[in-house]
């Protein structure tokens, strides 16, 4: 069993083609502006839409741990208390419950994920493995997944920050047609900042798909302030040439906040406030750095 938060069919901007892209939970990196942040814990997690609330009580009434009471009209959560059971969710008449994380046998997925085999084959796409971040997900059940699905033709994508194990990646690349490989900054010190941890793993990692012969698409999440400057553009351009990565596309992926509003329903706060997007002019002018060094660019994902 593994835990999925999400399922996201007909998916064009994790690799080529029309894709499933699988959600799972968990990641060691801690994004300032990820847009996903239910999938960076491990373990289930309730989302509540708290300012809609009513403060009709019933999530109180059947909480096994406790965890809900009514404050000034609506229903708080002690997240410390919740397990995330959620019973809560069934009793919400205004939907304003949810869990993050379902349970999904290798049997149970792969069957969800073949029900779209018809456009993967007409379209050139396939199943993309992403995240929080799948190289640290049970290795057991993504082997298996991946290994049923190359064994069925479809083509199989991993989107990774890269910061795992070497191990998992050498575990997995038998079965993997294509990584989608993240790299922030050059700058180990601006990476912890910003992310958390350094990047040295990270580039280690990366250097050993590209000896393998893996197919590596490189993607630059661009933010202002962060690495949206010629500065860090051409730092990222030089190690790619020094270390000769087999880069077979460069996608710049322009920041933006639209997952900003989950972290409220977490409970958390929200710490990309300060951050923005470059210009469309700015960007093609990062895509023009790199095309003119040899390397195919998409803007976006």
């Amino acid at each position: 069993m593994s835990l999925i938060t999400d399922i996201q069919k007909y998916s064009i901007h994790d690799g080529d083609g029309i894709r499933t892209t699988v959600f799972f939970k968990g990641c060691a990196l801690r994004c300032q502006w990820c847009h996903n942040p239910e999938t960076q814990n491990t373990g289930r997690e309730l989302l509540c839409h708290t300012e809609s609330c009513v403060g009709c009580g019933a999530c109180v009434e059947i909480c096994p741990a406790h965890a809900v009471c009514i404050q000034e009209g609506k229903a708080w959560t002690d997240r410390e208390i919740c397990t995330a059971c959620g019973r809560c969710t069934e009793v919400c008449n205004l939907n304003l419950r949810e869990i993050a994380g379902k349970e999904y046998t290798v049997d149970d997925l792969v069957k969800e994920l073949k029900k779209d085999e018809m456009f993967y084959e007409e379209s050139g796409g396939g199943v993309t493995l992403s995240g929080g971040e799948v190289m640290l997900a049970d290795m057991d059940f993504v082997e298996a997944v991946a290994k049923r699905l190359k064994a069925a033709g479809i083509h199989v994508a991993i989107d990774t920050c890269g910061y795992a194990p070497r191990a998992n990646f050498e575990r997995l690349l038998p079965f993997v047609d294509l990584f989608l490989y993240d790299i922030k900054t050059m700058d180990t010190a601006v990476h912890k900042k910003y992310m958390g941890f350094g990047n040295e793993q990270i580039l280690e990692n990366l250097e050993y798909l590209n000896h393998a012969g893996a197919d590596i698409y490189i993607r630059i999440p661009t933010i202002k302030g962060v690495n949206a400057d010629e500065k860090s553009m051409r730092a990222i351009l030089s190690y790619l040439k020094e270390k000769q990565i087999r880069v077979l596309q460069i996608n710049l992926l322009a920041y933006h906040n639209t997952g900003s509003a989950k972290y409220a329903r977490l409970g958390r706060a929200y710490e990309g406030d300060a951050l923005c997007a470059p210009s469309g002019e700015e960007m093609q002018t990062f895509a023009d750095l790199f095309q003119e060094a040899g390397y195919k660019v998409k803007i976006g994902g």
